[in-house]
């Protein structure tokens, strides 16, 4: 299976907490997805021998393109790429986008999947990171997309500063009420050159703290788990045949192409990158040229990187594939390292597939690090 994400770097407001690339001066807007339209078009070659499954709208906000936009860049895919005849077409939105007309018309394109940034359904939470929606935005957006769309993912923020465990409940409720059949969630985490981590280094805002979000953590999985959700991935829970086909790809280590600026791309060995600036990735395109940067991915990489993936999802890692793609010596380097965390409870092995346990799962990432190939 192989996928094709698209980065739409817009944003209405900058959210206090994200450090993904976006601009929210929309006067590059008609350039840049002209641009984008010529990298898909320039790089067909690259997915000549390749079937398309999944396309995945991300940002920035892709929810503030136009319809016609949408339609335009979709049958530029299928124009120069072999597509599946219904592919998982995910458009990342933020609720005060997808107004009752806006769900309509989306409805009637080839989008077959929302993922709604709700983040909260608290107006507390969502002013202090910056959000553009109020909680009723959510719930009007909610009521009216689940009537248009069976396939809807909602994220959820959790380890907020202030958020009470009964709060955090309230707010997983919230959304089961409404018959999610998928969830993210993430820890509020601080990242560098944030408005969030400005804030806490001044101390206008609080030190995050990682034993709330552990609570939060345990608290969402055993609700969702006992909601009917698979816990497939750390922050990912969806009903059975609700996964999210696009991003199970990457973490199966699938080829995917990746265009806009600051989009990534795979292809089993060589990781790519388009230059995360609107200006010079629109000036590149219009000269033909692509500007992107690329890494040779060698076996530790690989490894790691399998290590890391797998370690996050319920498929684990497998002992066999480590001793057949990465040899006998990586193999053996592996079961000397899982010893303590097999011993603490953290990972179990059954079957050669290694996999974290409920205790583990929280701490997987840096489980994972212990047992890198340095």
């Amino acid at each position: 299976m192989s996928g094709i994400y698209l980065h739409i770097p817009f944003c209405k407001k900058a959210c206090h907490y994200c450090d993904f690339h976006f601009s929210t001066s929309l006067k590059n807007k008609e350039p840049l997805l002209k641009a984008l339209v010529q990298e898909i078009i320039l790089r067909a070659d690259e997915f000549k021998n390749k079937t398309v499954k999944t396309i995945y709208f991300g940002g920035g906000t892709p929810s503030i393109l136009d319809v016609d936009e949408i339609k335009n860049i979709i049958k530029t895919i299928r124009q120069y790429y072999k597509v599946i005849e219904i592919p998982e077409i995910t458009l990342e939105a933020n609720p005060d986008d997808l107004t009752d007309d806006k769900i309509k018309e989306l409805a009637q394109t080839e989008i077959n999947r929302l993922s709604i940034g709700v983040q909260s359904f608290g107006d507390k939470e969502l002013q202090m990171m910056n959000r553009a929606h109020s909680s009723e935005e959510v719930k009007q957006c909610l009521h009216t997309a689940t009537q248009y769309f069976n396939n809807i993912t909602i994220d959820l923020m959790y380890g907020i500063p202030g958020l009470s465990n009964e709060e955090w409940k309230q707010n997983i409720q919230q959304a089961l009420k409404f018959g999610i059949s998928h969830i993210s969630s993430y820890a509020l985490t601080v990242e560098e050159g944030t408005a969030l981590a400005d804030f806490i280094k001044k101390g206008t805002y609080p030190v995050i703290n990682e034993s709330l979000a552990a609570q939060h953590f345990d608290i969402l999985v055993n609700t969702l788990t006992q909601a009917g959700f698979d816990h497939y991935e750390i922050s990912n829970f969806g009903k059975p045949n609700f996964y999210s086909k696009h991003n199970t790809s990457y973490w199966l280590g699938k080829w995917y192409l990746g265009f806009g600026p600051s989009a990534h791309s795979f292809n089993g060995n060589i990781r790519s990158w388009n230059v995360a600036n609107n200006a010079k990735y629109i000036k590149s395109l219009l000269e033909n040229s692509l500007p992107s940067g690329q890494e040779i991915l060698t076996v530790k990489d690989q490894y790691n990187e399998y290590i890391m993936t797998g370690l996050r999802t319920i498929w684990g890692v497998s002992l066999e594939k480590v001793s057949q793609d990465f040899g006998i010596k990586t193999s053996i380097f592996l079961e000397k390292q899982i010893q303590p965390f097999l011993e603490n409870g953290t990972l179990m092995l059954k079957q050669n597939q290694l996999k974290t346990t409920q205790k583990g799962k929280f701490l997987a990432d840096g489980i994972a690090s212990e047992l890198f190939w340095v």
